[in-house]
């Protein structure tokens, strides 16, 4: 429990043993429960995982955002945080993110890593993609938003009836912010995190998991 409600950290994860073994050994003991949502590792990340009490489901096709569907089913708190297994985004700042959380009184807080203070956390050509896949967005849905590709979130959990999340994919870290953006009823809000350099095998692939990005973007543009 946080300040009266209950928390849950849903984080997905391929592969990524030495990572989630970071994240989990930083988790704080407030956080009521970690559920890791294995998407078809070799590695030890399962046995990594519930060593350190996570609650582990599979979900055997792969994708991030079937990973992430997976982990909300199970979801059963007030509150869900999300982030990457490898340790890039800040496990140990969530307390101050749900206070900005509270203090916007937001339904949906994005955590923004620019500007990048640890250059060896991205790539420029990586900056280069996510500053235009931000841009587009932003663009598209007539909104400023400054990193539409970040995998740290905090919102609540009964916004998911809301909204309709339909990418099985990596659009889906900018789907379920459009869906908050775009509706009228929900509220959106960034806060600048420190971000930092992966543990673990690189996954991302940068031309064409851009490429899908902006397809994405321009067919939920025109189709919703």
């Amino acid at each position: 429990m946080y300040k009266g409600l209950s928390v849950t950290v849903v984080i997905p994860c391929l592969n990524e043993e030495e990572g989630v073994r970071s994240v989990l050994n930083a988790k704080p003991e407030w956080v009521d429960e970690v559920i890791v949502v294995d998407n078809g590792s070799t590695d030890k990340t399962v046995e990594v995982a519930e060593g350190l009490g996570a609650y582990v489901v599979r979900e055997d096709l792969r994708g991030y955002g079937r990973a992430y569907k997976k982990g909300f089913a199970h979801a059963k708190t007030d509150i869900i945080c999300c982030l990457d297994g490898d340790h890039t985004y800040p496990i140990a700042d969530l307390g101050r993110l749900i206070d900005v959380f509270f203090h916007y009184d937001v339904d949906f807080l994005s955590a923004c890593r620019f500007p990048i203070l640890n250059q060896e956390a991205m790539s420029f050509k990586h900056w280069i993609g996510n500053k235009l896949l931000s841009f587009v967005m932003a663009i598209l849905f007539v909104y400023p938003i400054e990193d539409s590709q970040s995998g740290m979130w905090v919102f609540k959990r009964s916004i998911l009836d809301k909204i309709k999340l339909t990418s099985n994919g990596m659009p889906f870290s900018e789907e379920i912010k459009i869906e908050v953006i775009k509706h009228p009823k929900l509220s959106f809000k960034e806060e600048h995190i420190k971000y930092s350099a992966r543990e673990g095998e690189i996954k991302l692939q940068p031309y064409r998991d851009g490429i899908r990005n902006i397809l994405f973007l321009l067919r939920k543009r025109l189709i919703g």
